[in-house]
């Protein structure tokens, strides 16, 4: 009999523990070589632990156990092997015993007959049923007065003018009037997010500067484009790629919304790497675009695409959320329309996006209806200016209201010709 051990492996740097979220596999279940047996939850994301053979297993951990890295959480006897899938023989019937069979079934599922009275008896009609169900009203609940007891819709509405108490009770609200609680531990990524978010509030000097653009010439670009978009590179043309675009020509030219602070030094990074920041089944999480201001609007894309459905599949690994200089989060999927992010630490600024809404804008002493979206930059004031900040997001308005910017470093293309 040979026994294999299987450990905890280190997720990361500085990581030293973890905890068993669930097991995906109990004591005794044989397993194949490289099934998934749990899912371990560290302080930067949500790992699997695979079988490195085959075998029957030992869980040395329960579920919500903290463990070490390097912690022996299983055991393997490879003596016990996964039963080979076995085909299901086909079976020969003869034609007579088919007709016998099929005879008994029309039997047996004949509809039998009962009285109308039996049948009518707090039964509702169509009608009667259909209103029931909205408003979550029982048959034992009313008196029939239609033929033989049966419910009509003038007994249901009958009852919801009297007040039927069930009736109320379902169209008042969704609660159901107890005062149960629940807890549930918390998991360690939100332990590590929750104490991030208070250390950057309490050791940043964090400011937000808000600003307003007009989407009208984006939508006109999708509108023109996505199909042919989609027909080459297999996916949809976003707000986010467009943005992430415009992000990476502004930093280039405020290089201090692109630093962090490192000791009593500030680090301006030349490159861009913009974190994305997405909802996962686990919780927010942002993984990292890296080489951003090198890729063309299909690749970031098709990039953001990508890290999305590795974070909805738990398969985000911790190389793929480390380092990042800059972090843009948008809040308009889930209907915000305006408010103030938190900066993503050691980072130095994040974006939020919001909501477009139609509204009235004056543009050229005219009233006109533009799709306006407001836009919000938090920054640490102890390295990014008043200035800096703002011209930061006048920059990315610029470059979003007018996008042809973004192929000229930020200026028009008549600048370019003029040598301005």
């Amino acid at each position: 009999m040979a026994i294999v051990e299987l450990k905890v492996p280190s997720p990361g740097e500085s990581i030293t523990e973890v905890i068993i979220a669930r097991w995906v596999k109990q004591t005794g279940d044989v397993v194949e070589k490289d099934e998934v047996l749990a899912e371990i939850d560290s302080d930067k994301a949500t790992l699997t632990l695979n079988a490195e053979e085959s075998g029957k297993i030992e869980l040395l951990a329960a579920e919500g156990d903290t463990v070490k890295v390097g912690q022996v959480v299983l055991k393997i006897d490879t003596s016990f092997k996964p039963e080979a899938k076995k085909e299901a023989p086909k079976a020969e019937v003869k034609v007579e015993a088919k007709k016998e069979e099929k005879v008994a079934v029309q039997q047996e599922t004949a509809p039998v007959k009962t009285s109308s009275q039996s049948y009518a008896t707090g039964t509702p009609s169509p009608a009667a049923a259909k209103i029931m169900a909205e408003n979550n009203i029982a048959s034992n609940q009313l008196n029939g007065s239609g033929k033989d007891g049966r419910i009509t819709k003038q007994d249901v509405l009958a009852a919801l003018s009297n007040g039927l108490p069930s009736a109320v009770k379902a169209l008042s609200n969704s609660w159901q009037g107890n005062r149960d609680k629940e807890r549930v531990k918390m998991t360690s990524l939100r332990k590590v997010v929750a104490k991030r978010l208070v250390a950057v509030k309490n050791e940043t000097a964090m400011l937000t500067t808000f600003n307003e653009v007009d989407m009208s010439e984006i939508y006109s670009i999708r509108a023109k484009y996505k199909d042919k978009f989609k027909e080459v590179y297999g996916t949809n043309v976003g707000f986010m790629s467009f943005f992430t675009k415009a992000v990476t020509e502004a930093l280039f030219h405020y290089p201090a919304v692109n630093g962090m602070i490192d000791g009593d030094e500030i680090v301006y990074s030349k490159y861009c790497d913009i974190g994305i920041a997405v909802s996962a089944p686990k919780g927010l999480m942002v993984p990292v675009l890296r080489n951003a201001e090198l890729m063309s609007l299909a690749e970031i894309e098709m990039g953001i695409k990508g890290l999305a459905i590795k974070a909805r599949d738990g398969k985000l690994g911790i190389p793929d959320m480390e380092g990042g200089t800059f972090t843009i989060t948008n809040g308009g999927v889930f209907g915000s329309m305006m408010s103030t992010p938190i900066i993503n630490p050691p980072q130095s600024a994040i974006l939020g996006m919001h909501n477009v809404v139609d509204r009235p804008m004056a543009v050229n002493g005219q009233v006109v209806i533009r799709p306006m979206m407001y836009v919000a930059l938090s920054y640490d004031h102890r390295i990014i200016d008043g200035k800096e900040s703002v011209g930061f997001l006048v920059k990315v308005k610029e470059m979003l209201e007018n996008p042809s910017r973004m192929l000229f470093g930020g200026k028009n293309p008549e600048e370019i010709l003029l040598g301005l």
